[in-house]
C-alpha cells in the first residue's frame, strides 16, 4: 500500500488531492448547516474550515488519511470532500468517510462514482482485504446509503465519540471485504449507469 497523493478520476467525477488552496472553495459549498448536523465537527465559518483542511492535511502527511477534494467535471466544481482514513498497511486495510457533498449534488452521480472509484482504489491498487465505513447511529440516510454501496453493519460502538457539540455519538460500523469486491463493483458500476 502506498500512501501517496493520487487523482482518482472517472467519467464525471475527479478526486483530487485535498490542499490548502482548495479551502475556498470547500467553504464556499460547504455552509449548509445540514452537512454537519451528523458528524463530529462543526463548520460554521472560514476559520473551522480552515481548521478541519488543516486536520486532514496533517493526518495526510502522516500517511494514515488520503484527502479529497470532490469535483464534479461537467461543471468543473467542487462539490464536497472525501478521504481514506485510519490507514493501516500492515493489515491491509482502510476507511472510506469523511465525505461530505454540498445538497445540491447529493443522490446524484457523483457519491455513487466516487465510492466506485475510492474502492476500486483500496482493493485494487491498494489490494486492501477490507474498507471500513462508519456513521452516526442516528444518520439513516447515510446508514442506507452505505447498505445500498454494498456495506455489511458489524456493530454499534456506543458513546463513541464526543462531538463538537458535546454530544455523545453512537458509531455504527461497515465493511466490505475483498471476497465481496466484484459482487460489489458490479452493483455500484450498475447503479452509477441507472443515475447518468
Amino acid at each position: 500500500m502506498e500512501i501517496e497523493p493520487v487523482t482518482l478520476e472517472g467519467e464525471f467525477v475527479r478526486l483530487e488531492p485535498l490542499k490548502f488552496k482548495h479551502t475556498d472553495e470547500l467553504l464556499e459549498v460547504g455552509m449548509t448547516d445540514s452537512l454537519w448536523f451528523w458528524t463530529t465537527n462543526v463548520i460554521k465559518n472560514a476559520e473551522d474550515m480552515q481548521n478541519y483542511v488543516a486536520t486532514a492535511l496533517d493526518e495526510a502527511e502522516r500517511k494514515v488519511s488520503l484527502p479529497f477534494v470532490t469535483i464534479d467535471k461537467k461543471e468543473n466544481k467542487v462539490v464536497g470532500s472525501t478521504r481514506f482514513g485510519n490507514i493501516d498497511v500492515k493489515n491491509r486495510k482502510a476507511e472510506i468517510g469523511w465525505t461530505w457533498i454540498n445538497p445540491l449534488w447529493q443522490r446524484t452521480y457523483i457519491n455513487t462514482e466516487a465510492k466506485l472509484l475510492m474502492l476500486s482504489h483500496a482493493f485494487e491498487i491498494w489490494d486492501c482485504i477490507r474498507v471500513e465505513l462508519k456513521t452516526d447511529v442516528l444518520n439513516e440516510k447515510s446508514r442506507n446509503a452505505i447498505l445500498r454501496i454494498g456495506g455489511k453493519q458489524e456493530g454499534i460502538l456506543r458513546r463513541h465519540l464526543i462531538t463538537d457539540t458535546g454530544r455523545f455519538r453512537d458509531t455504527v460500523y461497515f465493511s466490505i471485504i475483498d471476497d465481496e469486491w466484484q459482487d460489489v463493483k458490479a452493483n455500484l458500476r450498475a447503479k452509477f449507469d441507472k443515475n447518468l
